[in-house]
């Protein structure tokens, strides 16, 4: 009887650590991968502003540097609408199965409760009969016999039906753990392929930037401003009122010809 009994104890206590192991990691992965998808979602929204910020000073400098980081934002927003998509997989492939682990875990352990309460009364049948048999008559012995034998058919048939459950609900759970994070780890290499395309192509944009081009015409537009500020003679619309000791005509003194600047008093 105690060998029996040993045995429905040690059976029940592996199915419950099955369905309580289940629940505790499954709850966890789900936890984790949830704050995962969160953190993903999060990091695409600050890419976004990152290519918002990139956009605007784009508009404040010179062609070749405005082209360019146009260029790079648009590949970075390309980078984060596969980020999108990358969110939208994680929630649908991984998350949404590891949410219905909660009710497939509240079934099983409804079957091992059904389960418990048979096997409980085939023991209480098999201690009545241990006893029976220690200070009883023998007609006695068959009664307890019979309903021990009943109580036994009872356990049977249950334990059987459990086993089945406990046998899909593990072979349920090792498939789904395999699929599970399987389709993690392909949502996650589909997305950094696809990102490291586009960020090659980034890179090469900044790569292929003209930094002379915009510093010419950087220090085209510095030099011309200075240059409204140069000092220069302002040509006169009277020479004779601007310059007063000059003649733009040969001056004639008898015979002579002279040509230039003549001091006052010389030709008296």
């Amino acid at each position: 009887i105690y060998i029996v009994l040993s045995f429905l104890y040690s059976q029940v206590r592996v199915m419950e650590n099955t369905v309580k192991n289940a629940e505790k990691y499954f709850g966890q992965f789900c936890v984790l991968l949830a704050a995962y998808t969160r953190k993903t979602a999060r990091l695409r929204d600050k890419s976004d502003l990152l290519v918002k910020q990139l956009l605007d000073f784009a508009n404040t400098e010179n062609p070749e540097m405005h082209t360019t980081l146009k260029n790079f934002a648009e590949e970075l927003a390309k980078v984060q609408d596969y980020r999108q998509a990358e969110v939208e997989r994680l929630e649908i492939k991984v998350l949404d199965p590891l949410r219905l682990y909660g009710t497939q875990i509240k079934q099983t352990r409804a079957e091992i409760k059904k389960f418990n309460k048979v096997r409980n009364n085939e023991i209480k049948q098999l201690e009545k009969l241990d006893r029976l048999r220690q200070k009883s008559p023998s007609d006695r012995h068959t009664i307890a016999e019979t309903n021990v034998q009943k109580a036994s058919v009872d356990a049977s048939r249950t334990t059987h039906q459990l086993e089945e459950t406990i046998d899909t609900f593990q072979k349920q759970k090792l498939k789904d753990i395999q699929k599970i994070f399987s389709d993690f780890v392909t949502i996650e290499m589909v997305f950094h392929a696809k990102a490291v395309e586009v960020y090659s192509k980034a890179f090469q944009i900044l790569e292929n930037y003209d930094m002379e081009r915009d510093l010419e015409d950087f220090r085209a537009k510095i030099h011309g401003i200075s240059g409204n500020f140069d000092a220069r003679p302002i040509s006169a619309t009277n020479p004779s009122s601007s310059v007063p000791w000059s003649f733009a005509s040969p001056v004639s003194v008898g015979k002579y010809s002279f040509m230039g600047n003549i001091a006052p008093g010389a030709l008296s």
